[in-house]
């Protein structure tokens, strides 16, 4: 724990609160490792009880994480802003960043010349009585997903796809419910998950999507909420196949009363068919959002689902943030509906999958194994994360570190491909394959 921060308070409530103050200053920075139990108590001369339930209640509400022996930690990205959060640490001289996670911004399609166009078209200003999903934009979302075989009797639209996500298990499940998710999976989700007081339940991934096993061992676990990727998972690039779907709908058919929920972020990048598992139980819904093809402050998302699923997440937008942008929906519909802009988004799925094909080529021709079957992402199965990052950052590349993402899955860093060219193809290699398996120490003898 940072020297600097003296965690202070007679109460849980007090206590807690220290806690969360020194989050938010940035003095207990990601990470952070808080004093165990008994020490802080000895130190705040209050009973272990008092500074358990203030570590249950950070805890709850997803600002800190406890990892057995590891003790309780700062989360990665814990949910409360802090006065640093834009102040993010100058990149290394030479370093190239491969952590971001975020496509490739010269491989996105100009917004500008649509909002143009839009300019000279949108009618009357819009009023409070007369928004919600555009006629025109739920036509498109429909003739779109029914194109993939997704049901859409029903839809409606979230400021993205963490958004939905947020609001459907909001809809469904109670503080303390468990919830299945991909392990390793979306950092993202992860802390979503917690801070909204819920039980993660990992279930392993292998490049074809969830594994079977895992999801009925959650299932048996009494997971109430199943969420999977369907192309281009983060952080390993797995895609459901066609046998993946079949298997998991019949293992679905026997639990009606599960929220299934499927993200399908990267929809046209993936360069893979979709094989959705919409409809394999009662409760369910099909999101895919436009951050990933289009760009990521094109903040919206198409929200399929069955009606009572649908419903809810519309009637509780309705009570807060309202209604997705008319204008935002008016900028996606002129993006769906414009070849050029369909082109360059094949395009930019073409070049992520040469990208990231060149490299799984030449790391296996280096013996290192690594995933990345669809999207922008590469997942690398490690040792120990701690000397492979420091290896690499070493040797002049930056990844990010499996420990977000992972719940109990097996260390890993994740490569993002977004940034890298042809030229960088060998080198970043090469510096995998001595940071994974260095050469032996050189001996000298008399």
């Amino acid at each position: 724990m940072s020297a600097r921060y003296q965690i202070g308070g007679a109460t849980a409530a007090e206590i807690s609160a220290s806690v969360e103050a020194g989050i938010r200053s940035g003095t207990l920075p990601a990470e952070t490792a808080l004093p165990p139990v008994r020490t802080l108590a000895a130190d705040l001369a209050v009973s272990p009880a008092t500074v358990a339930r203030a570590y249950q209640e950070l805890r709850q509400r997803g600002l800190v994480a406890t990892a057995g022996r590891h003790g309780t930690r700062v989360r990665a990205r814990p949910p409360v802003a802090t006065r640093r959060a834009a102040l993010r640490p100058p990149p290394t001289p030479g370093t190239r960043d491969l952590s971001g996670g975020e496509p490739d911004p010269a491989l996105l399609p100009p917004l500008g010349p649509h909002l143009a166009a839009l300019a000279a078209t949108i009618g009357p200003p819009t009023g409070y009585a007369t928004v919600g999903v555009l006629p025109e934009v739920a036509g498109a979302a429909r003739h779109r997903l029914a194109a993939d075989g997704v049901p859409v009797d029903d839809l409606t639209l979230t400021g993205g796809a963490l958004d939905g996500i947020e609001r459907l298990l909001g809809a469904h499940l109670s503080p303390g419910d468990p919830v299945a998710v991909e392990d390793p999976g979306w950092a993202n989700l992860l802390d979503l998950v917690a801070s909204l007081g819920l039980r993660p339940i990992g279930v392993p991934v292998d490049d074809e999507g969830p594994a079977v096993a895992g999801v009925r061992a959650a299932l048996t676990a009494g997971a109430r909420a199943l969420i999977v990727t369907s192309r281009a998972q983060n952080p390993t690039g797995a895609a459901v196949t066609a046998d993946r779907a079949a298997a998991l709908r019949t293992l679905l058919a026997d639990r009606p009363d599960l929220l299934l929920v499927e993200d399908d972020h990267a929809a046209e990048l993936a360069r893979v068919p979709l094989h959705p598992l919409a409809g394999a139980t009662r409760s369910w819904a099909f999101l895919r959002s436009a951050s990933k093809p289009y760009g990521p402050d094109l903040r919206l998302a198409v929200l399929a689902g069955d009606e009572t699923t649908v419903a809810r997440v519309a009637g509780r937008a309705r009570v807060g943030a309202g209604w997705v942008s008319t204008v935002l929906q008016r900028l996606a519909l002129a993006l769906w509906q414009d070849p050029g802009t369909a082109a360059l988004v094949d395009r930019a799925g073409r070049t992520y999958q040469r990208r990231r094909t060149a490299l799984l080529a030449a790391l296996a021709e280096r013996g290192v194994a690594a995933h990345g079957r669809t999207g922008i992402n590469v997942w690398l199965p490690v040792p120990d994360e701690t000397s492979a990052v420091t290896a690499l950052r070493d040797a002049g590349w930056a990844l990010a570190p499996g420990a977000q993402f992972r719940i109990a899955a097996p260390p890993g860093l994740r490569l993002t491909v977004s940034a890298l060219t042809d030229a960088d193809i060998v080198p970043l290699a090469d510096a995998v394959a001595r940071a994974l398996h260095p050469p032996p120490p050189t001996t000298f003898t008399a």
